[in-house]
């Protein structure tokens, strides 16, 4: 089972932004035809201006909110890639209606826009924020807790809404919870960045980061290069390999349903404290300069919202997907400090 895309038609939403400029570049890479998706209010021009001139690329200045530019996106498409999203929690209790409106409303206008199309398999980004205030370590895919945030609220209503057009429509949807996402061109700057290339620019220049919360909170980091395999396997595993093992999985009570809609944990599949996070990077960015050695993390106050750990079972993705995490935290947190450094 290959597990990459190739020789296709592919519309990446938000693709101008972290992981769809990643996912963009990759594909590209890969003889594909890339139509590309995106507003520009969370990503950024720069991240695909080396594609505008290739032949195979096209790019749609548009919203996810406005129906007819997802239906003229995805015309004549074979996969949909959807990343585009209001992320962060914080931004989400700051402002709960547009996180909604683009979040869900959005979502829905792109899943039936690629119904409309004719659409087999449509690939989203849900979030291991569903996991809400669940206890239970390593969080696995069938048990989740309340959700803690309005952007939570609108993942988990993504997977709601992808399964009900599953059953109702025939599209199938494959739901990928991105645990903590981290690598090059993920934006160091705003009020919200991830910890991971804000503490990168903040080391780089010397400053001291903030811990909110305290030390022992943990996360189970995410490289980009997982993020761009398990897209690829989502789309192009074939549906009776994932309805082969899904017997295995459930131990036979297969969900029911014609169609396969279907949630993963896309992680590495263990967990790093922040203050283990801060000591890597910390590491890294001494190498270059020494006077890092000398910069302390500050504790800060805990964020409302924030889950106090995530560490994900991966179990499923592997036996439904053939996924496999082929980048762990200290690597991946040493190539993006390169990067960083770079930049």
């Amino acid at each position: 089972m290959k597990g990459t895309i190739e020789n296709s038609s592919v519309l990446i939403t938000g693709g101008a932004g972290f992981i769809g400029s990643n996912l963009t570049e990759r594909l590209l890479s890969q003889n594909n035809k890339v139509v590309v998706l995106d507003n520009l209010s969370n990503g950024h021009k720069e991240n695909i201006e080396e594609f505008l001139d290739n032949p195979d690329f096209r790019f749609i200045e548009g919203d996810i909110r406005d129906y007819d530019t997802c239906k003229q996106a995805v015309e004549g498409c074979e996969y949909v890639l959807h990343q585009a999203a209001l992320g962060s929690v914080p931004r989400s209790i700051k402002d709960p209606k547009t996180s909604t409106n683009v979040n869900v409303g959005g979502f829905v206008n792109m899943l039936f826009a690629a119904v409309e199309a004719g659409i087999k398999r449509f690939v989203y980004a849900s979030s291991s924020s569903v996991y809400g205030d669940s206890k239970e370590l390593p969080k696995v895919e069938e048990r989740i807790g309340k959700p803690l945030s309005p952007y939570a609220i609108t993942k988990l209503s993504n997977e709601i809404y992808a399964k009900n057009f599953s059953e109702i429509y025939g599209i199938e949807t494959i739901g990928l919870r991105y645990f903590n996402v981290f690598g090059p061109k993920q934006d160091p700057n705003g009020a919200y960045a991830a910890v991971i290339p804000k503490w990168s620019l903040m080391l780089k220049n010397c400053e001291a980061p903030v811990i909110n919360g305290d030390t022992g909170i943990s996360r189970d980091f995410t490289y980009i290069e997982n993020v761009l395999q398990a897209n690829q396997r989502a789309a192009t595993t074939p549906t009776e390999f994932i309805r082969e093992n899904q017997k295995k999985y459930y131990d036979n009570n297969v969900p029911s349903g014609d169609v396969v809609s279907e949630m993963f944990n896309i992680a590495c599949g263990g967990r790093t404290t922040l203050i283990e996070l801060f000591e890597y990077l910390k590491k890294n960015f001494a190498e270059k300069n020494s006077e890092v050695a000398a910069v302390n993390a500050v504790i800060g106050e805990k964020r409302k919202g924030d889950i106090p750990h995530s560490h994900a079972n991966i179990t499923k993705a592997a036996m439904l997907l053939g996924y496999s995490p082929e980048i762990l935290v200290e690597e991946g947190i040493k190539l993006v400090s390169e990067y960083y450094m770079n930049k």
